[in-house]
């Protein structure tokens, strides 16, 4: 969807956020913005014949085929913003190309929607994107925290939607397990935080790696020891009631669920590989691996914008932790960054649109969670945060998200450089929050094309603005854009 169909007034937007009033460079503080959204017309910007339409999808194919093939023997795909990118329709795409697609860190946090040839819409949590590709292993790594009632329920859903699981999933025997009550405590905490409040998905993601990394946490491996179990879940469940005096514990709460353990241990062996072994061998093997990772590297706990991030590494770093392979077996990484910003929750976001102009492009581009269903915050793309993200990663290409959201526009900025009150340049993207929220964003303005380019599937025949929009973001990040996503189905792609 794109601001096309939506209905607006016709007259101009205020935006009370950043101002934006002429010239090609615009700085803004605290003033108001302005967004100039009009109904109108749907108009398709390219229409070919038959014939011509038929060499471009022979054209596209083979620039597909090189493009994908070219990548190295271990890739992977992370996201270059706050999360909800679309990382999961590029591992989705790349999969068939891969022979294991393996996820690294998090947990049903990730909220990774894909769609299968005839167009059925799956969204997943802990199942690897790649599960659409019957010849495609996907592996849980070490690094990832498993909910296994949320894993059940997935796995079910692709087995009743006709996609089989069966010796095609495998998880870490080192990974840590999250239970229910993880998630009560992430609801406890945020309640503590009261106003100043983190924002998680209240999925038990922080207290799980809280007990993985005080060393009280349960793995995958412990379900083979039942014997002794029920004393190391005793000593979780005790922690929490301890520390959360809205946390009720008692021994029949233990009873349940190391009941409902045994159940799930049973079930859940099949599944269960050291897959550090099983990585590191396939790679001894010449076969392909593509990692997905989850989240993104605006909130990884080390470079994010902490506190207001997540509990792991969503940056390359996470890959090799989380899966246990060698830095140097790690090739090509594909950012995968959003022709605007968004981001869930609190936390800094200097170039959000507020008012009505964010809220269009909102259901614009249908920004509400997987996972949560959460509204997310929109604004203009910042190019600091990209290029900061950029140098973290060392990404070999990028995949820009969403482009037909912003066909509506007249005109579309970019966020290219931040400024301290006084007007001094901010050279690098700040770690102090005090200091991000109080800057100023200097904006670039550039034309839209306003029309509709969701059938278009050769970056030439994208109109003058929109090449444009992409040519000037590879400029100011120094990345080319191999993959650009104009629509959410699995062919809606042009690829660069």
């Amino acid at each position: 969807m794109n601001l096309l169909s939506l209905r607006v007034d016709s007259n101009p937007i205020a935006v009370a956020q950043r101002s934006f009033d002429g010239g090609k460079h615009r700085t803004c503080g605290s003033g108001g913005s302005r967004v100039h959204l009009r109904h109108r017309k749907v108009i398709v910007c390219s229409v070919k014949s038959v014939a011509a339409a038929s060499s471009v999808v022979v054209k596209q194919t083979r620039e597909e085929l090189s493009r994908i093939e070219s990548l190295s023997q271990v890739s992977g795909v992370l996201g270059c913003q706050w999360g909800d990118e679309g990382k999961g329709k590029l591992v989705d795409i790349l999969a068939k190309h891969f022979d294991i697609v393996a996820r690294c860190q998090g947990g049903a946090n990730a909220g990774h929607t894909i769609y299968n040839a005839e167009g059925k819409k799956f969204a997943l949590h802990l199942v690897p994107s790649g599960i659409l590709n019957e010849e495609t292993l996907c592996v849980i790594g070490n690094g990832v925290v498993v909910h296994l009632p949320g894993l059940f329920k997935e796995i079910d859903g692709l087995e009743s939607n006709g996609i089989s699981c069966k010796g095609r999933i495998l998880v870490s025997d080192r990974a840590q397990l999250l239970f229910d009550f993880h998630q009560v405590v992430d609801g406890l905490r945020e309640a503590e935080l009261a106003n100043s409040f983190i924002g998680t998905t209240k999925r038990g993601i922080g207290p799980c790696y809280s007990s993985k990394v005080i060393r009280n946490g349960i793995r995958v491996c412990d379900l083979r020891h039942m014997d002794t179990f029920p004393q190391k879940l005793d000593l979780l469940l005790s922690d929490a009631a301890a520390r959360f005096q809205g946390f009720k514990y008692s021994q029949d709460m233990l009873r349940e669920e190391v009941e409902k353990y045994k159940r799930f241990a049973e079930r859940l062996e099949p599944f269960i590989a050291d897959t550090v072994h099983v990585m590191n061998e396939s790679i001894a093997q010449k076969k392909k691996i593509l990692v997905e990772g989850g989240q993104a590297t605006m909130l990884d706990i080390d470079f994010g914008t902490y506190p207001f991030v997540t509990s792991s590494n969503p940056s390359a770093g996470g890959i090799c932790t989380g899966l246990g392979i060698a830095p140097r077996v790690v090739g090509d990484l594909v950012g995968v960054v959003k022709a605007y910003t968004t981001r869930v929750g609190s936390g800094p976001f200097p170039t959000e649109i507020l008012g009505k102009g964010g809220d269009l492009l909102r259901f614009a581009g249908q920004e509400f969670g997987t996972t949560t269903g959460r509204p997310r915050r929109c604004g203009w793309l910042d190019v600091v945060a990209l290029k900061y993200v950029c140098q973290i990663n060392g990404f070999s290409s990028l995949n820009l998200t969403k482009l037909d959201v912003l066909s509506d526009l007249p005109e579309i900025q970019l966020g290219v450089s931040y400024k301290y009150s006084d007007g001094t340049p901010i050279k690098s993207f700040p770690a102090d929050l005090h200091v991000l929220e109080q800057s100023k964003v200097e904006y670039e303005v550039l034309p839209g094309w306003q029309c509709d380019i969701s059938s278009i599937r050769n970056f030439s025949d994208l109109p003058k603005a929109a090449r444009q929009y992409v040519e000037r973001i590879e400029e100011l990040v120094g990345i080319p854009i191999h993959y650009i996503g104009i629509g959410p189905g699995r062919d809606a792609l042009i690829y660069k």
